[in-house]
């Protein structure tokens, strides 16, 4: 049984949440809960728990406060928050799993079983560490992490040429690195990228419009050529759209 402590400011929320844990995860065995920064470090170290379940937002601070004053981490977390904002971009970047509030009791479950199967716990800080990278920089310095079959490598995006998918996974092509194979689809890199630069072109490729170098027209259908010389079909449907976008860069 993991032992597990909340750290949420509003008590509200916070009891909800422990009775929607007690119910929807017998495994978990609530020791604790606290409601401030400074409340939930005094907590951890008091009682070392498993897991904690951790709000980002509270008035002496952030959950990411909380985690850099107890390094080394020597437990999981699951963040929870109320926003839908840059900090869940951070998260999704960073591959580390978040829930949002109001709590959804099969995400909870699922979060939960990913925390107890989790990977070592120097995976989790290379995680982490790239969530707090993240999290301070600016827009065109984001790292992405991605997961294939045997290793965790953390991508700076703008090193990103194009991605490709075969159904339900997705090779990244480099500048200048070897091809990577996740096993994730390209709709959800599409929506985590998209901010950044990137374009679909087509169901099974999304380019970085920094590496385009010129646009084909033809009857034998629309492409576009990268500057690495690779050519990606252009859908008729994305044609226009994508005109529009090629007129911004």
């Amino acid at each position: 049984m993991l032992r597990a402590v909340v750290v949420d400011d509003i008590e509200s929320i916070r009891k909800e949440n422990i009775n929607l844990i007690k119910s929807v995860c017998p495994e978990i065995a609530i020791v604790g809960e606290a409601d401030s920064v400074s409340s939930g470090i005094s907590l951890i170290k008091q009682l070392s728990p498993d897991l904690v379940f951790l709000d980002v937002e509270m008035p002496d601070g952030t959950g990411f406060d909380l985690l850099q004053k107890l390094n080394p981490i020597l437990f999981k977390v699951i963040f929870i928050t109320g926003y839908e904002d840059f900090a869940i971009r951070a998260f999704r970047f960073s591959a580390i799993d978040y829930l949002l509030k109001p709590l959804d009791s099969n995400q909870l479950k699922e979060a939960v079983k990913k925390a107890e199967d989790s990977l070592s716990r120097e995976i989790f800080d290379l995680k982490l560490n790239h969530l707090f990278a993240n999290l301070e920089r600016p827009k065109e310095l984001q790292k992405l992490v991605l997961k294939t079959t045997d290793r965790i490598y953390s991508v700076n995006i703008q090193d990103i040429i194009h991605c490709e998918s075969d159904k339900n996974y997705t090779t990244f092509h480099f500048i200048n690195a070897p091809k990577l194979v996740v096993s994730t689809n390209l709709k959800e890199y599409e929506a985590l990228l998209g901010p950044y630069n990137f374009f679909r072109t087509h169901k099974s490729h999304l380019i970085n419009m920094a590496y385009l170098d010129h646009f084909v027209k033809s009857d034998g259908g629309n492409t576009v050529v990268m500057k690495n010389k690779t050519v990606i079909p252009l859908s008729v449907r994305k044609k226009e759209e994508f005109l529009v976008a090629l007129e911004k860069l």
